[in-house]
This record gives structure tokens, sequence and C-alpha cells, in this order.
């Protein structure tokens, strides 16, 4: 019993805040919204840990993906049901694990299983405005930060890690320069906060899952008959 109470207080919570600067977006120049940022830490146990969430969820509703920035560990399924009045048809031409999971309609769910890591982009063939991410980790600790920036990963055992981050509005270079060896022992880990610029990002529209461009206006009652417009 002495022994397993050791090693239940071996474990760490490695938490930290994260700021954007150099924005173009209202939600963080006007509410400083700092959420959707992914912190992972590298050279974890193998992925197939028992620690790890192998189920997912990125619900399609209001024309928009919820989450908008999703974290999973590889081998982890993720199902996207669909709670509009209106058919949907999430796709991505993410180079890694491309998925097209066809047209469905409303209270329907498909469900993809993601088998290697990478950074997922998701959209949907028929509106446009709907985008998400879907970080794929190769390790059990991961958060995404939450609209104050903050971020906690708990159950961390001690050793060496290569702290790694992902945000959709920065340059590859910008993140590659804030990754850091840390060394995780305690109970508790407190980073330093972690400045992620912005600057010279810019919105490039995506095609459809033929790479062609989407119509002028999505006319949904054409799609739906029962839709509301």
């Amino acid at each position: 019993m002495t022994w397993l109470w050791a090693t239940f207080f071996s474990f760490a919570v490695v938490s930290g805040t994260v700021e954007l600067t150099g924005s173009r977006d209202r939600a963080v120049e006007k509410r400083r919204d700092y959420s959707g940022v992914v912190i992972w830490l590298e050279g974890a146990r193998p992925p197939d840990s028992p620690k790890l969430q192998l189920r997912a969820e990125m619900l399609q509703k209001g024309k928009r993906f919820v989450p908008h920035v999703l974290a999973v560990p590889v081998g982890a399924a993720v199902r996207f049901p669909n709670a509009d009045p209106i058919f949907h048809n999430a796709f991505s031409n993410f180079s890694g694990q491309p998925f097209d999971v066809g047209l469905y309609p409303p209270g329907a769910s498909r469900s993809v299983q993601f088998r290697r890591p990478g950074v997922v982009r998701v959209f949907c063939n028929i509106h446009p405005t709907m985008s998400a991410v879907i970080v794929v980790v190769a390790s059990p600790y991961y958060a995404v930060s939450g609209r104050t920036g903050a971020f906690e990963i708990p159950g961390v055992e001690p050793g060496g890690y290569r702290l790694r981050i992902f945000h959709e509005r920065a340059a590859g270079e910008t993140l590659e320069r804030l990754e850091r060896t840390i060394q995780v022992s305690g109970e508790k880990l407190s980073l330093p906060p972690i400045v992620i610029s912005e600057s010279g990002y810019i919105e490039v529209r995506h095609k459809n899952k033929y790479g062609k461009d989407y119509p002028a206006e999505v006319e949904d009652h054409l799609v739906y008959p029962g839709a509301k417009r």
C-alpha cells in the first residue's frame, strides 16, 4: 500500500498560460480570447498507453464545428454528429490522412479514426465558413488553452519532455522557436508565460473537397427541403 501511495503522488500537473500578440482577429484584439492553442509533451510513454482518451467529438451546430480546435492522441476516433437542420459533409485534404465522411442528414453522425500524428484541417464541403483543426499527437500529455490562455496537463510522469505548441494563426518557424525541453518532477510544474506572435498571418480561402471554389451563395433549402433559410 505504501508503494501505491508513493506512485500516485509521483504524477505531476504541468500548467501555464499563453498570450497571443500581433493579432488581427477581433476576438483576440477586443476580448483577449487566447483559446485554441494546443500544448503537448513529447517523449512520453508509447501511444498505446491506457491513459489515452481514444474517443472525442466535434459537433456541427449553427454551421460551426464545436470545438473549433480539438487535440486527440494517435489512434483516437472522432465523431462528427450533425446537430443542424441541414446536411453537412465534413472532410479534410490533410496529406497525412485525408478523409471524407460524405453528405449526411440532421441527427446523423459519422466517425473518423486518426492513425498518424499531425495537424488536420477540417472543412464542410457545403458551407465554406465552416472550419476547424484537429491536432493529433503521439503523447498522452496534451491540453488546449481556454479563453484566458490558461492550460493544464494532469497526470504527467516524472522525466524529460519536449514541449511543443500549435496555433493555427502562427507561422511554423514561430512555433518551432517556442519549443523547449522541460524536466518534470514533484507534483506541480508551472511554466513561464508562452507568448505567440500572429504577426504576418494571412488567411487563405480554402477549396471544397474537389479542389474547386465554393458557390457564391449556399442555398441550404435546396440541399435539405426542411431546412430553414
